[in-house]
């Protein structure tokens, strides 16, 4: 019995020891998106684990297009080469879907397939949370450029 104690004692003060896990992860970012008609848009997202090296979510963004108001929602999976922030700067891909919603005049409301490769930052040096920044290309209602705050998880990406 007293062994069990110990031994459930000491899985306990390791558990306490680790930092918590950070299971939503924010996100705010501006795109521009090159079509027959270009726009740029704002958003906001979020995405939570689904396995060690990927994250799924969710961004919505509204912005200006070339005949005025355009919005899109993208359903997304990350996949990180560096989940554990062994290097300060980390490749990702990710792939999904994105509605984007424009007038009829931009070439109105459509789903397309959502390709694309981005890098992420270090935490800001010392830190354990904070702002990371990515940079971020892809293909999905067009060529797509962005830029990305991302709100640090505690010791993974």
């Amino acid at each position: 019995m007293a062994l069990v104690t110990l031994g459930m004692a000491a899985t306990l003060s390791i558990a306490a020891a680790q930092p918590p896990q950070q299971k939503l992860q924010s996100e705010v970012r501006v795109d521009a998106i090159f079509a027959r008609t270009a726009g740029v848009e704002a958003a906001y997202g979020f995405t939570v684990p689904a396995g060690i090296y990927m994250r799924s979510g969710l961004v919505a963004g509204i912005g200006a297009g070339l005949h005025g108001v355009e919005g899109r929602t993208d359903f997304i999976s990350r996949f990180s080469f560096d989940p554990f922030r062994q290097s300060r700067w980390a490749p990702y891909a990710g792939a999904g879907l994105s509605g984007r919603y424009r007038s009829k005049r931009d070439g109105g409301s459509r789903a397309y397939v959502l390709v694309f490769l981005g890098v992420e930052g270090p935490l800001p040096l010392g830190e354990r949370s904070g702002w990371v920044p990515a940079l971020e290309v892809g293909l999905g209602g067009g060529a797509r450029v962005g830029v990305i705050l991302r709100r640090g998880v505690n010791a993974r990406r």
